[in-house]
């Protein structure tokens, strides 16, 4: 209870006060910074030395000094005042030039494989001392709870039905094709709807148990099912194994073709018609009027569209 009761009559501008003292290490000094009265300052000093226990600044010669006990307070005490700083600060506004704000991302690497490296960029070029974190989007884990608990800001991903309660901004959509090794029989023959369900096919492992992917969610809607004989966590990965197996690769032109240019792939057009993939951003509501988050949100609609135009 003692600590309780101590933690109650402390509040935020004592701990700004004994931030501007121990710093200024003058009294008179950190009245003109704080656009206080010195005695007005003396008299919270006095406070902070009752709260402590210790005298916190001592003089030394004409000046003051602080203590070693004070010392050891400089650091949390700015720790505490940037926290409050950015308490409310976001919901007034965010500037990237100065935020210091930890922005994080769950996405898989299905996407283009040159967005998330330039989403980074382009984040780190705009807001230097905002920290970045990207988050898979891993098979034990949902993405729903990612965003309902904080532990992400903004989920990218292709699902056939998103969860109606999170808002959802569309980034692009994308034709379905397949993606094989030059050695591939399709390559020369073509082939049919059954000759492409029969064919040996790798895809992702779901992003969370019971979890189907479009291509999946698709095909059993239309009571039909693909030969999958391998899965991989790691989606980037993926086309090397094909281009050296006869694996077939199904999902969006984007991807594929940005690999086709440096693999012995070949992009071949899918003989059972797909809808177009529909490539979102998706954020909980505590988020929706975040400052902050709606200039991340802006960023990544703005790199999904730029890799669209190239």
């Amino acid at each position: 209870m003692r600590d309780q009761a101590l933690f109650d009559k402390i509040d935020l501008h004592l701990i700004r006060v004994l931030h501007t003292v121990l710093t200024e290490r003058s009294v008179s000094r950190a009245a003109i910074r704080l656009g206080m009265h010195q005695p007005a300052v003396s008299s919270a000093l006095k406070r902070l030395r009752d709260l402590s226990g210790d005298p916190l600044l001592v003089r030394s010669g004409a000046g003051m000094l602080p203590t070693d006990a004070a010392l050891r307070m400089v650091e949390p005490a700015a720790s505490i005042l940037r926290a409050a700083e950015g308490l409310f600060s976001d919901a007034r506004g965010f500037d990237p030039r100065t935020g210091t704000r930890t922005f994080r991302v769950a996405a898989s690497d299905y996407l283009d494989p040159l967005f998330l490296p330039r989403l980074v960029s382009r984040i780190k070029t705009e807001a230097p001392l905002c920290p970045v974190e990207i988050l898979p989007l891993s098979a034990d884990a949902h993405y729903h709870a990612h965003l309902a608990q904080g532990e992400a800001d903004v989920v990218i991903g292709n699902w056939p039905q998103p969860p109606g309660e999170l808002h959802l901004g569309r980034l692009f959509g994308d034709e379905v094709v397949c993606l094989v090794s030059r050695e591939h029989p399709a390559v020369r023959r073509g082939w049919t709807p059954e000759e492409w369900l029969a064919a040996e096919h790798i895809a992702p492992t779901p992003t969370h148990p019971g979890a189907r992917g479009v291509i999946d969610a698709h095909l059993d809607g239309q009571g039909l099912a693909r030969n999958i004989t391998v899965r991989c966590a790691h989606f980037s990965l993926i086309p090397s194994m094909v281009a050296g197996s006869l694996l077939v690769l199904t999902t969006g032109r984007q991807f594929c073709e940005r690999f086709a240019e440096r693999l012995p792939l070949v992009v071949l057009p899918s003989p059972v018609e797909f809808p177009r993939l529909l490539y979102y951003q998706l954020w909980h509501a505590r988020s929706h009027h975040s400052a902050a988050g709606m200039w991340l949100r802006e960023c990544i609609r703005s790199v999904a569209s730029s890799l669209r135009k190239e």
